[in-house]
């Protein structure tokens, strides 16, 4: 397993992977190369998941098929970054700049309508939507009723993007996740935890994009 060692002062062993999918092990000054091999070898599993996880994610180039929102699109070079009959357009120059400005955009539009429809079906409110490139999670919701999504959201078919709205605006009644938490989430999707598991299907877009 190819991988690139770090050494320090630290004590124990550990690895993770970078941005671009290197997976990099950090060891003590004094470890030997034998020890820090088997522990390698023992996170094999763990380790092909995220290569399976890495492989999965877009490249963003020309003629590559990319998914955002449930709908399959064709990469193709254009003046701006935009959706239109079946292709994703963007500019040869800034191109990821350019694309993360889209999701954004599509991002809050779509969980714009979602929150909206919800709050006026199910008597919920909120204060804030933003929309963040956080990377550790899809969703936040702070005790005054602010609410943000990451962009990455917008890779996320729809029903997995409106349980996402569904799960933020429960927290505006319940900010733990509480029995009394999903419970709130469970009257609106009664499948919420199928749904919850699907999420992990698109773990790979958190290491998608800067």
């Amino acid at each position: 397993m190819k991988y690139f060692l770090k050494r320090s002062k630290r004590k124990t062993l550990s690895m993770h992977f970078s941005h671009d999918g290197e997976l990099i092990v950090n060891a003590p000054m004094r470890v030997s190369q034998r020890e820090i091999d088997t522990f390698v070898n023992s996170h094999l599993d763990w380790i092909e998941g995220k290569l399976r996880e890495y492989a999965a994610r877009p490249r963003f180039a020309d003629g590559d098929r990319v998914e955002l929102m449930g709908e399959q699109y064709t990469i193709s070079p254009g003046p701006k970054a935009m959706l239109q009959g079946g292709v994703l357009y963007l500019p040869t120059d800034g191109r990821e700049q350019a694309l993360i400005a889209l999701l954004r955009k599509l991002t809050r539009q779509r969980m714009k309508v979602y929150l909206d429809e919800i709050c006026k079906t199910y008597g919920f409110s909120y204060t804030k939507l933003s929309v963040t490139s956080a990377r550790g999670r899809w969703g936040s919701c702070s005790a005054r009723g602010h609410i943000s999504f990451s962009f990455r959201g917008a890779f996320l078919p729809d029903r997995l993007a409106y349980y996402l709205a569904v799960h933020e605006l429960c927290h505006t009644r319940s900010m733990d996740h509480s029995p009394r938490f999903w419970a709130e989430v469970k009257k609106i999707l009664p499948d919420y935890h199928a749904r919850r598991m699907e999420l992990k299907k698109y773990l790979w877009a958190m290491n998608c994009l800067s």
